[in-house]
């Protein structure tokens, strides 16, 4: 690619809007969350399964008041709403970032790709949740007409800001095809997620893995027991200030032992437990009365989300219990669906997770960049179609399951 002034575009590319009669609602940037009322903005972000976690304004609201994104942290807050007057119909949670961190759909190439031809890839847009490679409602709207106005106002915003590019990471299924017919390239990637056809309890679960890998679990549960561990899952009113306090001791113990930097602080937990209580669950594994791990799972009315683990002394298999079987156990008892075990880790694969495709919506401003990403994600997309294909082929269940 040779070096070219980098050109903006104005005009993002038309779509096709629902045809009904409706004035254009109103756009209003807002730089933090207390500037809109929690209860309008929360009836946007619930679905069937209830309110969507880390859509939410409790949650999104206490990553800026806690300081974990704002000023000094490369998250700058301008979510994008949409208004009916004085009703809201459309928000979208939108982020300025001055890098890529915390996000887990990786566009570092892209980046440094800008940066050879001298050109600036920072700032750009962002529509995420800061920190959480969770799927679920980005463009929250009460209806498709809103739901596309809403991407129609991202890009021009984008195209205001004079920025490199605008992102939208692990949105919905049913939100795809808004950012799809607005001429944003769709990515696919990769997690593992754990499903539950009706199990009756754990022992039924494994009833349906190979003889392997059935084997394989119950040794690594046997030499967690042998090891003088045992487990206490905590939510709602029996979460305390200290359980949540030894969990952040954990989550920092991971952080360095990775030699990274942690992105949420004491003070985020804490408010986690006390504005949702009900939608924590965490497991803390004891040894002799003493807590030595703990794994932070969220949950709605049909999905476990895995999020943070930690612990202060190695065991074998102690990981695999904490992050994984805890929270199957717990998926059964509770009668959800799934359970989603985070980012990454082929080594799920074994433990009864399934591989599933992600996806995400990228708009570049450059055309010469845009089209060199777009063929990129054409090759990289159907080389993860193959990739989940050949895992979910070699997978830990019975044939016949």
């Amino acid at each position: 690619m040779t070096p070219c002034r980098i050109v903006f575009i104005t005009h993002p590319p038309a779509m096709d809007l629902p045809d009904v009669n409706r004035a254009q609602p109103a756009r209003r940037v807002l730089s933090h969350l207390g500037q809109v009322d929690a209860a309008a903005w929360d009836g946007l972000a619930t679905t069937s399964a209830g309110l969507a976690p880390f859509a939410s304004h409790r949650y999104l609201s206490l990553l800026e008041e806690t300081g974990c994104v704002g000023p000094g942290t490369g998250w700058q807050p301008c979510h994008l709403t949409l208004w009916s007057g004085e009703r809201l119909v459309a928000a979208l949670p939108l982020y300025l970032k001055s890098h890529s961190y915390g996000e887990y759909v990786f566009d570092w190439a892209w980046a440094e790709a800008y940066e050879r031809q001298g050109l600036d890839y920072y700032p750009k847009l962002l529509a995420a949740v800061p920190f959480t490679p969770v799927t679920g409602p980005r463009l929250l709207a009460e209806d498709a007409v809103a739901r596309h106005a809403l991407v129609r106002a991202a890009l021009e915003f984008a195209a205001e800001q004079r920025v490199s590019s605008l992102h939208c990471l692990f949105p919905g299924d049913a939100e795809l095809d808004a950012w799809r017919q607005a001429g944003l390239m769709l990515r696919s990637g990769v997690q593992f997620h754990w499903h539950n056809p009706g199990y009756r309890d754990f022992e039924d679960f494994l009833a349906r893995l190979d003889h392997s890998h059935r084997k394989k679990i119950r040794q690594e549960r046997r030499k967690v027991r042998d090891a003088g561990i045992a487990f206490r899952r905590v939510s709602g009113s029996a979460l305390g200030e200290a359980d949540m306090a030894f969990f952040h001791r954990c989550y920092l113990a991971t952080y360095r032992a990775h030699r990274s930097s942690p992105y949420l602080n004491l003070a985020f937990f804490l408010g986690l437990a006390e504005r949702m209580p009900d939608q924590i669950v965490l497991v803390i594994a004891e040894r002799d009365g003493q807590p030595i791990a703990a794994a932070l799972n969220v949950q709605d009315g049909e999905r476990l989300y895995g999020r943070y683990w930690g612990t202060l002394e190695f065991h074998s298999g102690l990981h695999f219990e904490t992050c994984y079987y805890q929270a199957i156990e717990h998926a059964i008892a509770a009668g959800l669906k799934v359970f989603e075990g985070g980012a990454q880790g082929e080594h799920k694969l074994a433990r009864g997770l399934v591989a599933t495709a992600t996806w995400s919506a990228h708009w570049l401003a450059h055309p010469e960049f845009a089209r060199a990403v777009e063929d990129y994600l054409a090759r990289e997309t159907r080389g993860v179609a193959d990739y989940v294909d050949e895992l979910n082929d070699r997978g830990p269940f019975k044939a016949d399951t």
